[in-house]
């Protein structure tokens, strides 16, 4: 775990480089799904650090959640300055299950699993901030942290789709530091870490302690329950850390030479 001292040192380089990669994009700001918890709000709080409270748009996305989450979104909101817009997604999810529900059948599948439902909901919450980013010609910014990723508890091209991540490299334990740092407000911070999808907290889902996961990222081992468990999830969600594999071969491509 990096130590206070180094922390404040990667915290205001990340700020940095949030500022250099909006500039070097051409972008005119970013846009930041807003969820109540700690990651967003604390990848707000650097946003508007590095850009200016006029420079981010945060989006509240409900659908099927708590009124907690919203709450605290707001609180994060106002707290920061930042503009906040809210557009309510249960409708559209309500309607895009039951068009998938009503067909699925002729595949031999009563229904969508459970997972799917899930899965579905941080997609559909992706759609609609490149929506409005496009249109404004801002960028996503993305808020998945180091843990979440090593054990892919993220959903491939929902929460994990992003124009930049500049949380992608700190743990969940220096993520609430830095919150602390920048003044995040604590209700936000004293939540347990969860989804808002499925009724669980992140560790109830995970089976393991975030803790635990930063031990196996910083050592290399931990409680061997544990280790098992997260050794399985790292090796099983690798294919949503890498690009989508595709068959290469040989050819000449001179565009390549630009890179």
């Amino acid at each position: 775990m990096l130590d206070d001292s180094r922390l404040r040192v990667e915290l205001n380089n990340a700020i940095l480089w949030i500022r250099d990669y909006v500039k070097n994009a051409g972008a005119k700001g970013v846009v930041l799904g807003l969820s109540g918890g700690k990651d967003s709000a604390v990848v707000l709080a650097m946003a508007v650090k590095a850009l200016g409270s006029e420079n981010v748009i945060t989006v509240s996305m409900p659908c099927h959640s708590i009124s907690a989450d919203y709450e605290d979104a707001k609180a994060a909101a106002e707290k920061f300055g930042v503009k906040f817009i809210t557009t309510d997604l249960t409708r559209s999810y309500d309607e895009f299950e039951n068009s998938i529900n009503s067909v699925i059948k002729e595949i031999g599948v009563d229904s969508l699993s459970r997972e799917a439902t899930i899965n579905a909901k941080p997609r559909l919450r992706m759609i609609t901030l490149y929506a409005i980013a496009q249109s404004l010609g801002y960028l996503v910014i993305g808020t998945g942290n180091l843990c979440e990723a090593m054990v892919g508890y993220t959903t491939k091209w929902g929460d994990s789709a992003s124009d930049f991540n500049p949380l992608a490299n700190f743990t969940v334990a220096e993520v609430f530091r830095i919150g602390d740092f920048l003044g995040v407000p604590e209700q936000i911070l004293k939540r347990a870490p969860n989804d808002g999808l499925g009724g669980q907290t992140d560790e109830e889902k995970l089976g393991v302690k975030y803790a635990q996961i930063e031990e196996m990222i910083e050592t290399g081992t931990t409680e061997e329950s544990a280790k098992e468990i997260i050794l399985q999830k790292y090796k099983a969600s690798r294919h949503k850390r890498t690009l989508v594999p595709t068959y290469q071969f040989e050819r000449t491509n001179y565009l390549l030479n630009l890179d």
